[in-house]
């Protein structure tokens, strides 16, 4: 299983938010390549870099995030806001791979083209979701979709990488979503990056025993309530 830090930014800054709410954010540094540098030097096998104003539709920070990639020795994935054909090509430019979620749901047919042109593994698909149904545009939109038949639908599409997260408990270090995470890594030809709820030691290794791809650490990490080190001699 791979250990995947996350590096949210906003206003430039490395943030992480409660439930996915901008009005609840914490601040972790004003820096962050030094944090994109700390992470690898840990042992990280990808970086999971966030663009929550891009997400939110208040802003980019595409150029910065562009420059941790330039800076970086692991993987960089690019999440966040990825909406439409020219910014999808400029991120995939410096990414190894890019996060789609709004616009798979609103445009499957772009979704395709994107695929064919850059190729379905560098294209994870989030399946962010409240209690089953997805939710697009940076959390702030509700859908009658439910998660599990969107995950069916992709991979029947050709994709094979997902990022599931479960809003409700993102940022809230209350313990993963291991019920839907079950279902999800159950699905066929699915590569399931688990997402949201991380406390300890402990739910790393609940995530594993459900044949996670990998699993995203944020608040823990930046709490230290966790360590790349110990996630990954766990994960091996």
């Amino acid at each position: 299983m791979k250990i995947i830090p996350a590096i949210d930014l906003m206003d430039g800054q490395v943030v992480r938010l409660y439930k996915g709410d901008p009005k609840q954010r914490t601040v972790y540094s004003d820096d962050p390549v030094s944090v994109a540098k700390r992470w690898q030097e840990a042992g990280a096998d990808m970086l999971h870099v966030v663009d929550l104003d891009a997400a939110i539709g208040t802003g980019s920070n595409l150029d910065l995030i562009g420059g941790i990639a330039a800076e970086s020795s692991v993987p960089v994935e690019v999440a966040g806001g990825l909406r439409n054909e020219p910014i999808v090509d400029k991120a995939i430019s410096f990414a190894t791979r890019i996060v789609i979620g709004t616009m798979a749901f609103t445009d499957k047919e772009l979704l395709r083209r994107i695929a064919k042109k850059h190729g379905f593994s560098k294209i994870v698909i989030s399946v962010d979701h409240a209690d089953g149904f997805i939710v697009t545009h940076g959390w702030q939109e509700s859908t009658k979709t439910p998660m599990l038949a969107a995950i069916n639908e992709f991979a029947g599409m050709g994709f094979t990488e997902f990022l599931l997260t479960n809003i409700s408990r993102d940022g809230t270090m209350s313990g993963p979503d291991l019920e839907y995470l079950d279902k999800a890594c159950s699905i066929p030809n699915t590569n399931v990056i688990a997402s949201g709820g991380i406390s300890d030691i402990g739910d790393i290794s609940n995530v594993q025993r459900r044949n996670a791809f990998a699993v995203i650490l944020g608040k823990a990490l930046y709490e230290g309530k966790v360590s790349i080190k110990e996630a990954k001699q766990l994960a091996n």
